[in-house]
């Protein structure tokens, strides 16, 4: 294995994890060795760190990410990492010490996010666009991939076609009406009556405040709908579909129902989980980079505040993303 080191003088790290499923009192801090590369891997100087709904759902051994390390705990959480390559392993020709670089980590079951370094696959990474700082780059790999694929990949969407994006001003939320507005849609957000301001600076054509409007009551003939609450919300979505529309449901909890009532109306809705694609990456990085998309963070956390950024998770309405800042 030919690793660079020199760059990285640290032999110990803290990171986070849990032992156990569980509140938030299952999160710790500990320290470990600082991990070698294996072959076509990349170790990580994490300066940000995403925190995204399927952590804390993750945490409480709900979904399919549960299934898949229930059996590795002790585990480190965490899918998104930014920061600065320090060591790199055999076949990793594209990246060297001292890049700045952004991807998903360990998705599903490996994790690692959660640290001062972290293990990523070499061909997994983008580059950080100078514009972009390091920690802040940590919120955009797994909610920003989200949004493309389910736009673009499942519901295929085109120039001047009409979508409906629930939860706007979330995460995912937010990189999707960027994304859809970028691609020429006509967009219309769900949100609460504080995002408005922040949706319409975006460049969001409508939107419609959930607390006192009925979406399904405003929104008919769409060509697309993104759901990303799921349940009730995604089944009464297939209503606003017009003929030929398609629904995306992004929560995995309700996506099989939702798509079996899709069928029975003679709809269409998919589900999907999102994948590390670096392609994609770089195309969201030239977004950002040109100033047509922006990462907004609502909170910063430090890895000892990890419980107190677990319970902003949990609340929701976060407007776009929460990160750890792991220097």
């Amino acid at each position: 294995m030919e690793s660079n080191n020199e760059n990285n003088i640290d032999t110990s790290m803290r990171h986070v994890v849990y032992d156990r499923f569980g509140e938030r009192d299952v999160l710790q801090v500990v320290e470990s060795p600082v991990p070698e590369p294996n072959e076509g891997q990349v170790v990580i100087r994490v300066h940000g760190a995403g925190l995204n709904p399927i952590d804390w759902k993750t945490r409480k051994g709900l979904g399919f990410a549960a299934r898949q390390i229930e059996n590795s705990l002790p585990w480190t959480p965490g899918y998104d990492v930014a920061g600065e390559v320090v060591s790199v392993g055999d076949g990793v020709t594209t990246l060297a010490p001292g890049d700045r670089v952004m991807g998903m980590v360990g998705f599903p079951a490996t994790g690692g996010g959660y640290a001062e370094y972290a293990l990523a696959a070499g061909d997994d990474l983008a580059i950080v666009p100078e514009e972009l700082d390091l920690v802040a780059a940590g919120g955009v790999p797994l909610a920003a991939l989200t949004a493309w694929q389910g736009l673009f990949e499942m519901g295929k969407l085109e120039s001047g076609q009409k979508i409906l994006i629930h939860a706007g001003a979330g995460g995912v939320g937010h990189f999707a009406v960027q994304f859809a507005l970028e691609r020429g849609a006509h967009v219309i957000a769900t949100a609460s009556a504080r995002n408005r301001d922040f949706l319409a600076e975006l460049g969001v054509h409508e939107v419609i405040d959930y607390h006192t409007i009925d979406f399904a009551d405003e929104c008919y003939g769409l060509d697309m709908v993104l759901d990303l609450i799921g349940g009730d919300v995604g089944k009464r979505s297939l209503h606003t579909l017009g003929e030929g529309g398609v629904l995306v449901t992004i929560p995995t909890v309700t996506a099989d129902e939702i798509i079996s009532i899709a069928e029975e109306m003679g709809l269409r809705a998919h589900g999907m989980t999102v994948r590390p694609d670096v392609f994609h990456l770089e195309e969201i990085a030239e977004l950002i980079e040109d100033g047509d998309v922006r990462v907004h963070v609502d909170g910063r956390f430090t890895l000892d505040q990890v419980r107190e950024a677990h319970e902003a998770l949990e609340g929701g309405h976060v407007r776009g993303k929460l990160v750890l800042d792991c220097r």
